[in-house]
């Protein structure tokens, strides 16, 4: 009897040319490159994300998305970024780690009554699953990610 597994994948618009792609999340160390400019899509770092894409982001990954909510000006949301950026390298092809800036993207804040910063979403099909506003280390934000696994 074959085992039928589920291709897991993250859609996201390239940086370069604003094409969307749907990508393999096991191939997601690979350094898949845009469909339409073949350029990379970095997924070991945090993805940025404004009111443009944010939706269809969330909508479309079949892995869990953590976002991170932060403005540029905010002191606790600099400090925790090393750690964003050491989940994005760790979780690679198992969730998609991504960035709002709270400033630029206030559509998308408002809709999520983001109050306060950093504030950290874990969404799964779409849908929140968990929330933590606070700058929190590395291991927290793992356990936040992990803790939201159904």
């Amino acid at each position: 009897m074959t085992e039928t597994t589920t291709v897991q994948h993250i859609t996201l618009r390239c940086a370069f040319c604003q094409t969307w792609n749907r990508v393999d999340a096991s191939r997601a160390a690979d350094r898949p490159k845009c469909g339409k400019c073949a350029r990379p899509m970095l997924l070991d770092r945090p993805v940025a994300l404004d009111d443009e894409t944010f939706q269809r982001t969330i909508a479309e990954s079949t892995v869990p998305v953590l976002v991170d909510f932060y403005a540029d000006w905010c002191g606790p949301c600099k400090m925790m970024a090393p750690a964003v950026d050491a989940l994005a390298h760790a979780q690679q092809g198992r969730a998609l780690v991504a960035k709002l800036d709270t400033e630029a993207a206030r559509r998308t804040a408002a809709a999520f009554g983001i109050r306060g910063i950093p504030t950290v979403i874990v969404f799964r099909g779409g849908k929140e699953v968990r929330r933590q506003s606070g700058a929190m280390p590395l291991p927290a934000l793992s356990q936040l990610l992990d803790g939201s696994a159904r």
